[in-house]
């Protein structure tokens, strides 16, 4: 299944209520998310900084990924990026691909 890596960022509502249910109710509803979509959590982290929460996860495909973006930051609670992890094999594999490309101005 593929992987994705999404980077969190809190606005003050969501940054209340982590407050107030604490960060282990937080990853029973994101656990609980993810395997609604068909999927896996593999880790979730929180973090200070620009991003609040690192989470990746594996799900079925890209949709259910989308998916997931669009419900989350459709709250207006969180904001999402989503970035898709690409295996070393997977990276050896595109690597071996003959793509003709011709940059600009050339």
């Amino acid at each position: 299944m593929p992987k994705y890596l999404w980077q969190a960022s809190y606005t003050t509502a969501g940054a209340q209520g982590i407050r107030k249910a604490g960060g282990t109710a937080r990853r029973a509803a994101v656990k609980e998310l993810i395997e609604k979509a068909g999927g896996k959590l593999e880790a979730l982290y929180f973090a200070f900084g620009k991003t609040d929460a690192i989470i990746i996860a594996e799900l079925p495909d890209q949709a259910a990924a989308v998916g997931i973006s669009l419900a989350v930051n459709a709250t207006g609670a969180v904001g999402l990026k989503t970035t898709v992890l690409v295996t070393p094999e997977e990276l050896d594999s595109a690597a071996k691909k003959s793509v003709d490309y011709r940059p600009p101005g050339s």
